[in-house]
């Protein structure tokens, strides 16, 4: 019998009470043979450890670079995500005694009601939810970019993701949505990597502040192995968490009252002051054009003196815009994203070199 048959079998005369509402389950391989497959070489693992370290030294002030987290709103399309590491990689050395740049390469999507929730849950964007596939795309690309010396970031989304390819992650996200979320703050506590909270989509920078010092602690939750098995895991608290300011309902929030302001709900919660600006978001309105305007403002406040904001994230990809998801998928136009609209990449190498 297959896992999908037994999942939902019932016993006659036996009424049945649980997965009712499951139309299928099927096994996913286990993150070890994942990773057997698509393995990181040690040079790589090194490289990845090496700049999750400067993450770190740019967070506690010891590194003066602002870190640059910037790249699509999503990978839709490894081909043109790649193409795109390529020019970022070049650019990034162009720059690297100011900034250093960690792509954006995120690969889940948290939706407000429904909608395609992002290349690992549906690589073939057709709603045929393909994880397997996806996880393993996921990584080739992840690969990819390490082998051009770029690091990688991502926002996680499912806490089973991380086994398969957070190796290979030197910053990480979570979002406005999941960082009320207990699940998101235990995981997190468990992270090998810097984590960025996001203010909630309220606006309230007291969400990101309480999931920080959540995260600092020790947790123990369900989990699974690299063996693919039901596990308690056990975690000794992520000291590397920050806040990313997003921007909420209410408007903007990167005016220096706002991270002024910030900064103070920081100090009092006893967390690190470290602020990263998120230029799209709320605070641009979702309008690409006006990334440009928060970044000013980042690199303005810095220069008066604001040593507190470390970081930047831009939304950005080889065209600007954005299209619809629509039909067709080999329809779509290439290098234009299918969430966010995004900066356009001519747009974004003269603002990191200027």
């Amino acid at each position: 019998m297959s896992a999908n048959t037994a999942a939902n079998a019932s016993t006659p005369g036996k009424p049945r009470t649980e997965d009712i509402r499951v139309s299928a389950v099927t096994r996913l391989v286990s993150p070890r043979e994942v990773k057997d497959r698509l393995s990181a070489s040690p040079g790589v693992l090194r490289q990845v450890a090496q700049q999750r370290e400067t993450c770190r030294s740019i967070l506690r002030g010891e590194d003066p670079r602002l870190l640059v987290i910037v790249g699509p709103c999503s990978i839709h399309d490894p081909v043109s995500a790649l193409d795109y590491a390529r020019r970022l990689a070049a650019l990034s050395k162009e720059v690297e005694d100011r900034l250093f740049i960690v792509m954006r390469v995120y690969f889940e999507k948290p939706r407000t009601t429904v909608g395609w929730k992002g290349l690992i849950n549906d690589p073939a964007l057709n709603d045929t939810g393909d994880l397997a596939r996806g996880i393993e795309v996921a990584r080739r690309l992840l690969l990819d970019v390490a082998a051009l010396g770029l690091p990688a970031a991502t926002e996680f989304l499912d806490p089973i993701i991380p086994q398969y390819i957070a190796d290979l992650i030197s910053w990480s996200a979570i979002g406005a949505r999941t960082t009320e979320s207990q699940t998101h703050r235990e995981m997190s506590s468990g992270l090998s990597m810097p984590v960025g909270f996001k203010n909630g989509t309220d606006g309230s920078v007291q969400t990101a502040v309480d999931a920080m010092r959540s995260s600092r602690s020790g947790h123990s939750f369900l989990g699974i192995d690299q063996e693919g098995m039901t596990s308690i895991i056990k975690t000794a608290g992520n000291p590397d968490g920050h806040l990313v300011l997003r921007g909420g309902r209410d408007g903007v929030n990167y005016h220096p009252a706002h991270t002024a302001d910030a900064a103070a709900k920081l100090k009092a919660a006893g967390v690190p002051s470290a602020i990263m600006v998120d230029c799209s978001h709320a605070n641009s309105g979702k309008d690409p054009t006006r990334q440009p305007e928060v970044w000013a403002s980042i690199l303005d406040q810095r220069a008066s003196g604001r040593s507190d904001i470390v970081g930047a994230m831009l939304e950005s990809h080889i065209e600007g815009g954005a299209q619809a998801l629509e039909g067709d998928p080999t329809k779509l136009r290439y290098g234009v994203s299918i969430t966010d609209a995004c900066l356009d990449w001519e747009s974004t190498a003269a603002l990191l070199r200027g």
